[in-house]
Formats: C-alpha cells, sequence, structure tokens
C-alpha cells in the first residue's frame, strides 16, 4: 500500500506483534460518576474493533480517552507500545471521525481533505495532490470544488473519512459515523466503510450502539455495560456464544429460560439462552425427532410478519413464553396462527447456560447432551 503522505509509517512497517492500543485498568471518573471502571483491552495492527453498548455505558469515554480528549482518572493508554496518557490529541498518531463530521462548510471538499496536511506544514503542491489521491480512494474524485453543503450525507461522510486518512494516522477513531444517515445508506456505508479498510490497513476503532454495524463490519467487538467491557470476541462468537444475560439480550434477540421454563424445556434449572432462529416450530404433531433434540409443545400466543420472516411468540404449557423465527419462502411448510397449537424443536447444542449475573466473565457452555430430553 502506498502511504497518502509521503514518509509515513504504513501498516506494513509497523510491529504487528505490538498492539496498535492497549488499555490497562483504565477508569474514569465524572466527580461522583464512573463512566468508565477498570478497561483492559489490547487492539491488534490492522485491525476493525468495535466498541458495542448502549448509551451511558462508556464505550464513547473510552474512545475520546484513545484519542486523548479525557485524561484518566488511572490507568494507562498505549499507541504502538508507547505510553501516551499524558499526550495531547495532536501528539498522538491518531485521527478522529466524528458523528457530525465537522467539516469547515467554507471550504471546498480538496481544501477540507487537505486541511491536515496543511496544519502539519505540507507544501501547496503536495498536499493538493496527496488530498486528491485521498478523494479517490473514497470515491469522490472530480468533487473536489465543491462546498459541503453541496454533498450528500453519504458523500460527507466520505469527506471527513479522506480528511482523517489522508495524514497517514496509526489508528483511526469513529465515533458512530454513520448515525446521522438513514438506513439504507448506512447499510451500504457499512460495506463500504470495511472495505476501505481492508485498503488502507490501518487499525479502525468503531463506537456504535448498532448491534447489526458492529457485527457487519467487525474483526473484533468489545461489548460495554455500566463502563465495563462485558465481553470481547468474533462477532460470531458474541452472537453465538454470550458470556452474561446482558451480553446475550443486548445483542440481538435471545429467549433467556429459567425457572419453571428451563425445567420443562431442559429437564434443569438453570439460566439459559438460545436464539429464536434455532428454533424450529412445526405443526405436525405426528413427526418424530432425535434424542439429541428438546421437543415442546405450546399454542401460539402472537404472530409477527417482518418481511423475510415471522416472528411467533409462544406459550410453552403455561410454563412460559418461547420466541421463534421462520423464513417466509414459498416452500414453507409449517405456518400457524395466533391459538394454534404447535410444537418446538430444538438442538441442545444451541442451549448455552450463562451466568446471569451483571458483570460475568465465564463463558457460555452448550448445554450438555445427558439433559433429560422434555416432550409435553
Amino acid at each position: 500500500m502506498t502511504n497518502l503522505v509521503t514518509g509515513g509509517v504504513g501498516p506494513s512497517a509497523r510491529d504487528a506483534a505490538v498492539p496498535a492500543v492497549s488499555l490497562r485498568r483504565l477508569v474514569k471518573r465524572f466527580d461522583d460518576v464512573t463512566a468508565v471502571d477498570g478497561v483492559d483491552l489490547d487492539i491488534a495492527q490492522g485491525e476493525f474493533f468495535s466498541m458495542l453498548g448502549p448509551s451511558g455505558s462508556g464505550k464513547t469515554t473510552v474512545l475520546r480517552l484513545i484519542g486523548g480528549f479525557e485524561s484518566p482518572t488511572a490507568g494507562t493508554v498505549e499507541l504502538d507500545g508507547v505510553d501516551v496518557t499524558n499526550r495531547a490529541p495532536f501528539q498522538r498518531n491518531l485521527t478522529t471521525v466524528f458523528q457530525d463530521y465537522a467539516l469547515f462548510p467554507h471550504m471546498s471538499v480538496l481544501d477540507n481533505v487537505a486541511y491536515g496536511l496543511r496544519v502539519r506544514g505540507v507544501g501547496t503542491t503536495q498536499r493538493r495532490e496527496r488530498a486528491a489521491e485521498a478523494l479517490r480512494r473514497v470515491e469522490l474524485h472530480g468533487l473536489e470544488r465543491r462546498r459541503p453543503v453541496q454533498l450528500s450525507g453519504g458523500q460527507r461522510q466520505r469527506v471527513a473519512l479522506a480528511r482523517a486518512l489522508v495524514v497517514d494516522p496509526a489508528v483511526l477513531l469513529l465515533d458512530e459515523p454513520l448515525g446521522a444517515l438513514d438506513l439504507k445508506l448506512r447499510e451500504q456505508m457499512q460495506v463500504e466503510l470495511k472495505q476501505i479498510q481492508r485498503d488502507v490497513g490501518i487499525t479502525f476503532i468503531f463506537v456504535t450502539h448498532d448491534q447489526e454495524e458492529a457485527l457487519t463490519m467487525s474483526d473484533r467487538v468489545a461489548v460495554f455495560n455500566d463502563g465495563r467491557v462485558q465481553q470481547v470476541g468474533t462477532p460470531q462468537e458474541i452472537y453465538e456464544t454470550p458470556r452474561s444475560e446482558f451480553v446475550a439480550r443486548f445483542v440481538g434477540t435471545s429467549n433467556l429460560v429459567s425457572g419453571e421454563l428451563a425445567r420443562r424445556l431442559l429437564g434443569r434449572d438453570g439460566l439459559f439462552t438460545v436464539r429464536p432462529e434455532k428454533i424450529d416450530m412445526v405443526t405436525d404433531g405426528s413427526r418424530t425427532f432425535g434424542d439429541e433434540k428438546v421437543v415442546a409443545d405450546g399454542v401460539v400466543a402472537t404472530v409477527v410478519y417482518a418481511g423475510p420472516v415471522t416472528r411467533y411468540v409462544v406459550d410453552v404449557d403455561g410454563a412460559g413464553r418461547v420466541t421463534c423465527v421462520t423464513q417466509n419462502h414459498s416452500s414453507a411448510r409449517d405456518v400457524a396462527a395466533t391459538g394454534d397449537a404447535v410444537r418446538l424443536v430444538l438442538d441442545r447444542r444451541h442451549c448455552r447456560e450463562i451466568d446471569g449475573t451483571a458483570h460475568a466473565s465465564t463463558s457460555a457452555q452448550p448445554l450438555a447432551t445427558t439433559t433429560t430430553r422434555s416432550q409435553a
């Protein structure tokens, strides 16, 4: 890859064994509020890393601590193995893309992109060449003379991205940059942003409250709640094997099964999670299933048509309710209406026992195949 800034340190020149970002025991308090509560994270070189969580979970504060916009109450921030905890933002080899893009309205697109180079003392000819190259990289070639007001939301987002990339940072921080876009454009930009990250090869740290964004774009995800990291893993690990009740509830949709419902379905007490799409719903009560399956009878309580799928809420013999989804396609054999008797079938391997405590750290485990099979 050719660096956007001549003489910059490209990803290939950085030691891949040293984390791009390393946070240790990071704490941030605002008066009597603890926004970040002992966060430890290592983010690899060239990784697309997302920090996911609800409002007030601490993810944006962590991003601001990495960028130097806030000073930690305790703990350290390292970039490429160097402690930058007490350095100002301009002393850190990183840039930030904000949700509102922060473009200069009186400047052309080209001048907006070139601004960071001008601040760094790069000559006029050189910075215009590099800014033009950055605009080509984000597919905005030909729009150099326009003002931000003449651009669409997606185009302004690309300008902000080009301005951040043109200075060849080691790390790019993105603070919910897609939040102001409509759904269609946001989905398009998710794909394009991930492709740009692959092309430039630098570390992206992306803050979002949108689970789909995090799962779609990330190499790894850290799920935040109450200022702490609840779980770190690949999108598949976060979704398929949530470690806590919070992660199971927040990332996607999940059935949390406990008490009488757990005893009825799974034959024992505990807290279990199973995703709705892992549950098959059949209307043929005569069908038989192997011993590896969990089978329970119920009555459809709610039917919600959602385009590609239909979501069913089923009362399981008065023990509780379970949600499942079925694909809407012409070959579907099982359809049901409110009040219909149905049978729910799920594989034991998809039933995960989890820790219900707020800050669980133990891994979710598949339900053992020796669990009693329940068939009401």
